[in-house]
Protein backbone atom coordinates (compact mmCIF):
# COMPACT_ATOMS: atom_id res chain seq x y z
CA UNK A 1 0.00 0.00 0.00
CA UNK A 2 1.36 3.24 -1.09
CA UNK A 3 2.68 5.79 2.12
CA UNK A 4 -0.07 8.92 1.26
CA UNK A 5 -2.72 6.28 1.24
CA UNK A 6 -1.65 5.10 4.51
CA UNK A 7 -0.82 8.28 5.78
CA UNK A 8 -4.50 9.09 4.61
CA UNK A 9 -6.42 6.04 6.05
CA UNK A 10 -4.76 7.15 9.66
CA UNK A 11 -5.91 10.51 9.49
CA UNK A 12 -9.44 9.11 8.23
CA UNK A 13 -9.68 6.54 11.19
CA UNK A 14 -9.63 9.23 13.45
CA UNK A 15 -12.80 10.66 11.83
CA UNK A 16 -14.90 8.81 14.22
CA UNK A 17 -13.87 10.53 16.93
CA UNK A 18 -14.59 13.89 16.07
CA UNK A 19 -18.24 13.91 16.83
CA UNK A 20 -17.40 13.57 20.28
CA UNK A 21 -14.44 16.04 19.92
CA UNK A 22 -17.13 18.45 18.48
CA UNK A 23 -19.98 17.85 21.29
CA UNK A 24 -22.85 15.43 21.16
CA UNK A 25 -24.92 17.07 23.58
CA UNK A 26 -25.13 13.92 25.69
CA UNK A 27 -25.27 13.66 29.45
CA UNK A 28 -21.76 12.38 29.70
CA UNK A 29 -20.00 15.70 29.17
CA UNK A 30 -21.00 19.34 30.93
CA UNK A 31 -21.77 21.77 28.90
CA UNK A 32 -17.73 23.17 29.62
CA UNK A 33 -16.44 19.93 28.48
CA UNK A 34 -19.11 20.67 25.45
CA UNK A 35 -17.59 23.50 24.40
CA UNK A 36 -13.57 22.71 25.06
CA UNK A 37 -14.03 19.53 22.94
CA UNK A 38 -16.46 21.83 20.41
CA UNK A 39 -13.43 24.30 20.07
CA UNK A 40 -10.67 21.54 19.83
CA UNK A 41 -12.67 19.70 17.25
CA UNK A 42 -13.30 21.69 14.65
CA UNK A 43 -9.87 22.75 14.81
CA UNK A 44 -8.96 19.32 13.97
CA UNK A 45 -11.52 19.10 11.95
CA UNK A 46 -9.97 22.02 9.58
CA UNK A 47 -6.45 20.49 9.87
CA UNK A 48 -7.11 16.99 9.25
CA UNK A 49 -9.07 17.26 5.77
CA UNK A 50 -7.23 19.68 4.43
CA UNK A 51 -3.63 17.48 4.89
CA UNK A 52 -5.96 14.28 4.03
CA UNK A 53 -6.99 16.13 0.63
CA UNK A 54 -3.51 17.16 0.18
CA UNK A 55 -2.36 13.45 0.64
CA UNK A 56 -5.13 12.08 -1.48
CA UNK A 57 -3.71 14.47 -4.33
CA UNK A 58 -0.62 12.37 -3.45
CA UNK A 59 1.43 15.48 -2.05
CA UNK A 60 4.09 14.84 0.32
CA UNK A 61 3.32 15.94 3.91
CA UNK A 62 7.38 16.83 4.29
CA UNK A 63 6.67 19.97 1.42
CA UNK A 64 4.16 21.79 4.38
CA UNK A 65 6.71 22.15 7.09
CA UNK A 66 8.09 24.55 6.16
CA UNK A 67 9.74 26.83 9.46
CA UNK A 68 10.94 29.33 8.09
CA UNK A 69 7.60 30.83 6.20
CA UNK A 70 5.76 29.87 9.23
CA UNK A 71 7.83 31.83 11.24
CA UNK A 72 8.20 34.92 8.79
CA UNK A 73 4.17 34.63 8.42
CA UNK A 74 3.43 33.95 12.41
CA UNK A 75 6.15 36.44 13.45
CA UNK A 76 5.47 39.06 11.37
CA UNK A 77 1.61 38.31 12.18
CA UNK A 78 1.93 38.86 15.81
CA UNK A 79 4.44 42.14 15.86
CA UNK A 80 1.18 43.42 13.73
CA UNK A 81 -0.88 42.88 16.99
CA UNK A 82 1.64 43.93 19.62
CA UNK A 83 2.18 47.34 17.57
CA UNK A 84 -1.46 47.73 16.97
CA UNK A 85 -2.54 47.29 20.85
CA UNK A 86 -1.80 48.22 23.96
CA UNK A 87 -0.65 45.39 26.75
CA UNK A 88 -4.46 45.45 28.34
CA UNK A 89 -5.62 44.40 25.50
CA UNK A 90 -3.35 42.16 24.40
CA UNK A 91 -3.38 40.18 28.11
CA UNK A 92 -7.05 40.01 27.10
CA UNK A 93 -6.40 38.37 23.94
CA UNK A 94 -4.71 35.93 26.21
CA UNK A 95 -7.69 35.68 28.52
CA UNK A 96 -10.19 35.54 25.50
CA UNK A 97 -8.57 32.41 23.89
CA UNK A 98 -8.25 30.59 27.28
CA UNK A 99 -12.27 31.33 27.46
CA UNK A 100 -12.69 30.03 24.36
CA UNK A 101 -10.91 26.45 25.16
CA UNK A 102 -12.58 26.70 28.23
CA UNK A 103 -16.43 27.57 26.57
CA UNK A 104 -18.12 30.69 28.07
CA UNK A 105 -19.66 29.75 31.61
CA UNK A 106 -22.88 31.93 31.04
CA UNK A 107 -24.55 28.40 30.98
CA UNK A 108 -28.51 26.94 32.09
CA UNK A 109 -27.06 26.71 35.29
CA UNK A 110 -25.84 30.23 35.86
CA UNK A 111 -28.70 31.16 34.61
CA UNK A 112 -30.86 29.56 37.25
CA UNK A 113 -28.23 30.34 40.19
CA UNK A 114 -28.54 33.79 39.21
CA UNK A 115 -32.25 33.84 39.03
CA UNK A 116 -32.40 32.21 42.66
CA UNK A 117 -29.75 34.69 44.22
CA UNK A 118 -31.95 37.64 42.67
CA UNK A 119 -34.96 36.18 43.90
CA UNK A 120 -33.56 35.63 47.99
CA UNK A 121 -32.04 39.48 47.45
CA UNK A 122 -35.29 41.32 46.02
CA UNK A 123 -37.50 39.29 48.60
CA UNK A 124 -35.77 40.14 51.65
CA UNK A 125 -35.36 43.69 50.19
CA UNK A 126 -39.54 43.88 49.34
CA UNK A 127 -40.00 42.19 52.93
CA UNK A 128 -37.83 44.07 55.09
CA UNK A 129 -37.11 47.33 53.21
CA UNK A 130 -33.77 48.32 51.09
CA UNK A 131 -31.92 48.59 54.04
CA UNK A 132 -32.11 45.19 55.27
CA UNK A 133 -29.61 44.82 52.04
CA UNK A 134 -27.43 46.98 52.90
CA UNK A 135 -24.74 45.12 54.33
CA UNK A 136 -25.08 42.64 51.26
CA UNK A 137 -24.03 45.35 48.62
CA UNK A 138 -21.97 47.33 50.63
CA UNK A 139 -19.84 43.74 51.05
CA UNK A 140 -20.88 41.06 49.12
CA UNK A 141 -17.98 39.10 50.29
CA UNK A 142 -19.58 38.63 53.88
CA UNK A 143 -23.18 38.39 52.29
CA UNK A 144 -25.05 35.29 53.42
CA UNK A 145 -27.07 35.58 50.00
CA UNK A 146 -23.83 36.08 47.46
CA UNK A 147 -21.49 33.45 49.57
CA UNK A 148 -23.46 30.89 48.30
CA UNK A 149 -22.80 31.92 44.73
CA UNK A 150 -18.92 32.19 44.13
CA UNK A 151 -19.35 32.44 40.28
CA UNK A 152 -21.26 35.77 41.22
CA UNK A 153 -18.44 36.78 43.83
CA UNK A 154 -15.73 35.83 41.75
CA UNK A 155 -16.65 37.78 38.68
CA UNK A 156 -15.96 40.99 39.86
CA UNK A 157 -17.88 42.89 36.44
CA UNK A 158 -21.18 41.49 37.61
CA UNK A 159 -20.39 41.78 40.94
CA UNK A 160 -20.25 45.41 40.84
CA UNK A 161 -22.75 45.71 38.44
CA UNK A 162 -25.44 44.25 40.35
CA UNK A 163 -24.16 45.93 43.59
CA UNK A 164 -23.68 49.11 42.44
CA UNK A 165 -27.26 49.20 40.63
CA UNK A 166 -28.71 48.19 44.06
CA UNK A 167 -26.90 50.58 45.85
CA UNK A 168 -28.85 52.93 43.90
CA UNK A 169 -32.10 51.21 44.90
CA UNK A 170 -30.88 51.86 49.22
CA UNK A 171 -29.84 55.60 48.52
CA UNK A 172 -33.02 56.39 46.58
CA UNK A 173 -34.16 59.69 45.29
CA UNK A 174 -32.99 58.14 41.47
CA UNK A 175 -35.51 57.24 39.10
CA UNK A 176 -35.84 54.41 37.44
CA UNK A 177 -35.09 55.90 34.10
CA UNK A 178 -32.14 56.98 35.48
CA UNK A 179 -31.06 54.10 37.00
CA UNK A 180 -31.76 52.16 33.60
CA UNK A 181 -29.49 54.79 31.89
CA UNK A 182 -26.14 53.98 34.12
CA UNK A 183 -27.21 50.32 33.78
CA UNK A 184 -27.12 50.57 29.83
CA UNK A 185 -24.20 52.64 29.72
CA UNK A 186 -21.87 50.48 32.11
CA UNK A 187 -22.77 47.61 29.76
CA UNK A 188 -21.81 49.17 26.70
CA UNK A 189 -18.65 50.36 28.03
CA UNK A 190 -17.98 46.86 29.23
CA UNK A 191 -18.82 45.41 25.92
CA UNK A 192 -16.97 47.98 24.32
CA UNK A 193 -13.87 46.72 26.02
CA UNK A 194 -14.28 43.01 25.69
CA UNK A 195 -14.77 43.53 22.15
CA UNK A 196 -11.60 44.59 21.54
CA UNK A 197 -9.34 41.60 21.63
CA UNK A 198 -11.63 39.77 19.30
CA UNK A 199 -11.45 43.06 17.07
CA UNK A 200 -7.52 42.71 17.18
CA UNK A 201 -7.62 39.13 16.61
CA UNK A 202 -9.69 39.32 13.15
CA UNK A 203 -7.32 42.13 12.17
CA UNK A 204 -4.63 39.94 12.47
CA UNK A 205 -6.82 37.41 10.53
CA UNK A 206 -7.37 39.63 8.11
CA UNK A 207 -3.79 40.26 7.87
CA UNK A 208 -2.34 36.59 7.23
CA UNK A 209 -2.84 36.37 3.48
CA UNK A 210 -1.32 39.47 2.31
CA UNK A 211 1.46 38.32 4.78
CA UNK A 212 1.57 34.95 3.40
CA UNK A 213 2.25 36.89 0.49
CA UNK A 214 5.32 38.57 1.30
CA UNK A 215 6.41 35.09 2.35
CA UNK A 216 5.68 33.54 -0.97
CA UNK A 217 8.08 36.64 -2.37
CA UNK A 218 10.79 36.66 -0.34
CA UNK A 219 10.97 32.22 -1.31
CA UNK A 220 10.93 33.86 -5.23
CA UNK A 221 14.04 36.12 -4.51
CA UNK A 222 15.68 32.86 -2.79
CA UNK A 223 14.52 30.78 -6.05
CA UNK A 224 15.54 33.70 -8.09
CA UNK A 225 18.93 33.43 -6.86
CA UNK A 226 19.25 30.05 -7.20
CA UNK A 227 18.81 29.67 -10.77
CA UNK A 228 21.22 27.64 -12.76
CA UNK A 229 21.05 25.40 -10.08
CA UNK A 230 19.89 21.59 -10.22
CA UNK A 231 16.02 21.42 -11.33
CA UNK A 232 14.84 19.40 -7.82
CA UNK A 233 16.30 22.04 -5.90
CA UNK A 234 14.74 25.00 -8.14
CA UNK A 235 11.40 23.07 -7.72
CA UNK A 236 12.02 22.55 -3.69
CA UNK A 237 12.23 26.42 -3.41
CA UNK A 238 9.17 27.10 -5.44
CA UNK A 239 7.15 25.16 -3.83
CA UNK A 240 8.49 26.29 -0.10
CA UNK A 241 7.69 29.90 -1.78
CA UNK A 242 3.75 28.52 -2.46
CA UNK A 243 3.19 27.01 1.18
CA UNK A 244 3.44 30.50 2.61
CA UNK A 245 0.43 31.49 1.03
CA UNK A 246 -0.97 28.47 1.51
CA UNK A 247 -0.34 28.45 5.36
CA UNK A 248 -1.18 32.50 5.53
CA UNK A 249 -4.69 31.79 4.44
CA UNK A 250 -4.99 29.02 5.92
CA UNK A 251 -4.17 30.26 9.28
CA UNK A 252 -6.65 33.06 8.40
CA UNK A 253 -9.48 31.25 7.70
CA UNK A 254 -8.78 28.13 9.76
CA UNK A 255 -7.52 29.08 12.88
CA UNK A 256 -7.18 32.88 14.02
CA UNK A 257 -10.41 34.14 12.04
CA UNK A 258 -12.59 31.37 13.58
CA UNK A 259 -11.07 31.48 17.28
CA UNK A 260 -11.85 35.50 16.92
CA UNK A 261 -15.10 35.01 15.95
CA UNK A 262 -15.64 32.44 18.98
CA UNK A 263 -14.23 35.06 20.97
CA UNK A 264 -17.12 37.91 20.32
CA UNK A 265 -19.65 35.30 20.91
CA UNK A 266 -18.06 34.60 24.47
CA UNK A 267 -18.78 38.57 25.05
CA UNK A 268 -22.17 38.43 23.59
CA UNK A 269 -23.42 35.79 26.27
CA UNK A 270 -22.03 38.20 28.63
CA UNK A 271 -23.76 40.80 27.48
CA UNK A 272 -26.68 38.44 27.22
CA UNK A 273 -26.29 37.49 30.80
CA UNK A 274 -25.63 41.78 31.55
CA UNK A 275 -28.96 42.09 29.90
CA UNK A 276 -31.19 39.78 32.37
CA UNK A 277 -29.65 41.29 35.36
CA UNK A 278 -30.67 44.50 33.59
CA UNK A 279 -34.33 43.64 33.68
CA UNK A 280 -34.85 41.86 36.72
CA UNK A 281 -32.97 44.97 38.43
CA UNK A 282 -35.15 47.48 36.60
CA UNK A 283 -38.34 45.63 37.11
CA UNK A 284 -38.06 45.32 40.62
CA UNK A 285 -37.50 49.12 40.98
CA UNK A 286 -40.25 50.27 38.93
CA UNK A 287 -42.27 48.10 41.61
CA UNK A 288 -42.98 44.91 40.33
CA UNK A 289 -42.68 41.92 42.94
CA UNK A 290 -39.64 40.03 43.14
CA UNK A 291 -41.24 36.53 41.53
CA UNK A 292 -42.45 38.73 38.58
CA UNK A 293 -39.29 40.44 38.42
CA UNK A 294 -37.74 37.10 38.30
CA UNK A 295 -39.97 35.21 35.71
CA UNK A 296 -39.30 38.81 33.11
CA UNK A 297 -35.61 38.34 33.43
CA UNK A 298 -35.93 34.35 32.78
CA UNK A 299 -38.02 35.24 29.40
CA UNK A 300 -34.93 37.39 28.82
CA UNK A 301 -32.37 34.68 28.76
CA UNK A 302 -31.45 32.92 25.04
CA UNK A 303 -33.85 30.38 23.93
CA UNK A 304 -31.11 28.11 24.00
CA UNK A 305 -30.10 27.81 27.76
CA UNK A 306 -33.21 29.14 29.31
CA UNK A 307 -34.98 27.25 32.33
CA UNK A 308 -38.15 26.44 32.52
CA UNK A 309 -41.38 28.16 34.52
CA UNK A 310 -41.23 25.22 36.71
CA UNK A 311 -37.68 25.09 37.27
CA UNK A 312 -37.20 28.61 37.90
CA UNK A 313 -40.80 28.38 40.82
CA UNK A 314 -38.54 25.29 42.00
CA UNK A 315 -35.52 26.65 42.65
CA UNK A 316 -36.85 30.01 44.36
CA UNK A 317 -38.97 28.09 46.61
CA UNK A 318 -36.72 25.92 47.70
CA UNK A 319 -34.26 28.90 48.48
CA UNK A 320 -36.68 30.28 50.37
CA UNK A 321 -37.62 27.46 52.15
CA UNK A 322 -41.57 27.68 52.06
CA UNK A 323 -43.73 28.04 49.30
CA UNK A 324 -46.05 30.42 51.27
CA UNK A 325 -43.25 32.85 51.15
CA UNK A 326 -43.36 32.88 47.60
CA UNK A 327 -46.76 33.76 47.53
CA UNK A 328 -46.40 36.56 50.20
CA UNK A 329 -43.53 38.29 48.59
CA UNK A 330 -45.88 38.21 44.71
Amino acid sequence: MPMETKRVNSLLRAAPCLPGLLGSGGNSYSDGMEQRMSSIGGILLVFVCVIAGFLMEKGQISVLIQPAELLIIGGAAIGTVVTANPVHVLKKILTGLVNVVKGSPFKKKRYLDTLKMMFDLLTISRKDGSIAIESDIEEPEKSAIFSRYPQFLNDEHIRNFVCDTMRMVITGGVSAFDVDQMMELDMDVHHHSLSQPSAALSTMADALPGLGIVAAVLGIVVTMGALGGPPEEIGRKVASALVGTFLGILLCYGLVGPLASSMSKVVDEEQSYCHVLRVMMLAFIKGTAPMLAVEMGRRAIPEHIRPSFLEVEKACREKVGEPEVVSQAA
